[in-house]
């Protein structure tokens, strides 16, 4: 009988590939974003130096505020606005981006494409 593998495990061995990859660096670093059922994150990672510099999430009081649900392409389109402003002001507009493992579609999508409106080159 086959076994089939559940999303999650596939979508983090997707995700393993990819940060064999994907390095971000203090002139241009990551764009990580993980999505759960309810919520989405994003963060701004110096891979070298391992720290955060910009993060942004559905759960922050006012970024949750200004949204009628927390986990739609709407959310993701704000929080990629959101992100990309945080980022501007530390001085950042290249980075590297870390879709997660997740398919380049529907709420990913929206957050690429907000932030490249909002300024941020990837």
């Amino acid at each position: 009988m086959v076994s089939k593998k559940s999303r999650s495990v596939v979508r983090v061995n997707k995700h393993k590939k990819l940060r064999n990859r994907l390095s971000g660096t203090a002139e241009c670093p990551r764009l990580a974003v993980f999505r759960s059922n309810n919520h989405m994150y994003a963060q701004i990672i110096d891979d070298t130096a391992q720290n955060t510099l910009v993060s942004a999430s559905t759960l922050q009081k006012d970024v949750k505020a200004n949204l009628e649900k927390t986990n739609n392409v709407e959310a993701a389109a704000y929080l990629g606005k959101v992100i990309a402003e945080k980022a501007i002001e530390k001085g950042i507009k290249d980075v590297v981006f870390d879709r997660g493992g997740f398919i380049y579609h529907g709420k990913i999508q929206a957050l690429a494409d907000a932030a490249r409106e909002a300024g941020l080159n990837f």
